[in-house]
């Protein structure tokens, strides 16, 4: 059942984004920054949690459990360490993310012919 949650959840996290870009006009920068916005928001409010407990990758998995990723980092560093804890926290847990995409974008522009 939880394969199906996930594909429900993440699914319905998808079509908002296509709904953002079809609907609303957005380009797909502004699409990826309101759903990170959205999740950040969503786990300032204790909601995202428990959205990942019910779906699993479903909500993991999209760009969404980035902006909660940030803020979940920022608020158990800031319990853990204090004010300093806002700022390392935001790191702690998205570096490996941050890092590998800072790479591998790197040696996709070795490869291929980057434009503008």
């Amino acid at each position: 059942m939880i394969y199906l949650w996930a594909f429900v959840i993440g699914g319905l996290i998808c079509v908002c984004g296509q709904v953002l870009i079809d609907v609303f006009k957005q380009t797909p920068a502004h699409t990826m920054s309101i759903l990170v916005v959205a999740g950040a928001l969503l786990d300032g409010l204790g909601l995202y949690e428990p959205l990942v407990k019910f779906a699993g990758a479903g909500a993991t998995v999209p760009i969404t459990s980035f902006g909660n990723a940030l803020v979940h980092g920022a608020l158990t560093e800031l319990n853990n360490t204090g004010w300093i804890g806002l700022i390392t926290g935001i790191f702690k847990i998205t570096s490996a993310g941050i890092s590998a995409a800072i790479i591998f974008s790197f040696l996709a522009a070795l490869v291929v012919r980057p434009k503008g």
